[in-house]
């Protein structure tokens, strides 16, 4: 059975649904913003509170695009003034990199403004999010999260912070659980201000997943080559069998599907202690395999002897969730055969992401994309993903 749902229980609170265009525009330097503007951000999603002064400060490494704290003075009424401080994202970059990056302006902006209040994962309030026709500029007006800190890829985490963001992961999946026509449904579909030019959010068909496997195949042969004296023989060799594998994994992942985040890794997930976790870079949002999702964030965030130790029990807290929120003819077996399905996500985020990167390369980058890529090939080989794989569907 592929399973079904339910309707969930009420998501927690990311705030309603955020503007597309119109409100007070689309900004491209913090500098444009004034007390004004943020005073209209504040109106439009509800709070009767006037901003009177504001300052700034860049916060994040941001690779694609940029984000500012914005401290914020200001009275409100009925004693709700307005937030002590606010995050500002917005695009930048020569044009010719920003065409590059149109769709991901699109998918950050669209989460935001069309699946963000329907869905039940913890990702900071959006009051106001708002993209360009040519989708070369963007703004986003979230809460702040601090003092929440985001996690590291090279520090890896506690089983209790896994644990929590596996859960809050299932909020995403299971009110998008098998889903119909989530890229035609409530105005976000092909003639929609998100779906200009293709239906929106992506779906990989096969022609797309083979264009994939391509990109994947040339980034491993570079990436292979780049860490030749860093990565074990049995590791080079896994990921570059995992990379000739993705343009017929289709065949393997085509049972189900929702929303996915796509790279949901400890460096875009927010910790308060080992209580809470917010989501945060949405850039890679598309309609995909859902157990490309855990097994992407387990593989990489886990170090080989604590996956281990940990999985079975870890993927049976994100079932449980899934089952809470009321997804409903998916078993335990089923998923934890999902997630090792999902095995080449790791790989091929990883070493894209490595190879194409537009940020110089560092020391600190290079430990973090070697520490996913060898995490993702042992878990790989552990859980007999290539054989699992390279059987026909």
């Amino acid at each position: 059975m592929t399973g079904d749902v339910r309707a969930p229980a009420a998501p927690a609170a990311s705030g309603q649904a955020a503007v597309l265009g119109g409100g007070p525009g689309i900004v491209d330097d913090p500098a444009e913003i004034t007390p004004a503007w943020m005073t209209d951000v504040l109106r439009a999603g509800g709070l009767d509170a006037e901003v009177t002064g504001v300052r700034f400060e860049p916060v994040g490494t941001g690779q694609t695009a940029v984000s500012y704290r914005f401290h914020l003075d200001g009275r409100g009424a009925d004693g709700r003034g307005a937030p002590a401080s606010l995050v500002v994202k917005m695009a930048a970059g020569a044009p010719d990199v920003r065409r590059r990056l149109r769709s991901a302006y699109r998918n950050e902006v669209g989460f935001y403004a069309y699946f963000a209040h329907r869905a039940a994962i913890r990702t900071p309030r959006c009051w106001y999010a708002a993209v360009s026709d040519d989708l070369l500029r963007f703004t986003l007006v979230l809460d702040d999260a601090y003092p929440a800190e985001a996690g590291s890829q090279l520090d890896g985490c506690s089983q209790a912070r896994a644990t929590i963001a596996v859960r809050n992961l299932a909020g995403l999946h299971a009110p998008f659980w098998n889903a119909e026509n989530l890229s035609g449904e409530e105005g976000f579909g092909k003639d929609a201000p998100l779906g200009r030019d293709t239906a929106w959010p992506v779906r990989a068909d096969e022609r797309g997943m083979a264009y994939l496997g391509k990109v994947v195949t040339a980034a491993a042969a570079e990436f292979t080559e780049r860490y030749r004296e860093q990565l074990e023989p049995e590791d080079a060799e896994t990921l570059l069998r995992a990379a000739a594998l993705v343009s017929g994994w289709g065949r393997h992942t085509a049972t189900r599907h929702s929303l996915i985040h796509g790279d949901y890794r400890l460096d875009n997930l927010l910790f308060t202690g080992d209580s809470d976790v917010q989501a945060v870079d949405w850039q890679t949002l598309e309609i995909g395999f859902p157990g490309r999702d855990l097994a992407y964030f387990l593989s990489t965030a886990l170090a080989p002897a604590a996956r281990r130790a940990q999985e079975v029990e870890l993927v049976a807290a994100y079932h449980d969730q899934l089952v809470e929120y009321g997804v409903t003819g998916y078993s335990g077996a089923d998923c934890f055969e999902d997630y090792r399905r999902g095995m080449l996500q790791g790989p091929l985020i990883t070493m894209i992401g490595c190879v194409y990167a537009s940020a110089p390369r560092t020391d600190s980058s290079d430990r973090m994309f070697l520490s996913m890529a060898t995490n993702a090939a042992r878990a790989i080989r552990d859980l007999g993903v290539l054989d699992l794989l390279s059987a026909s569907a």
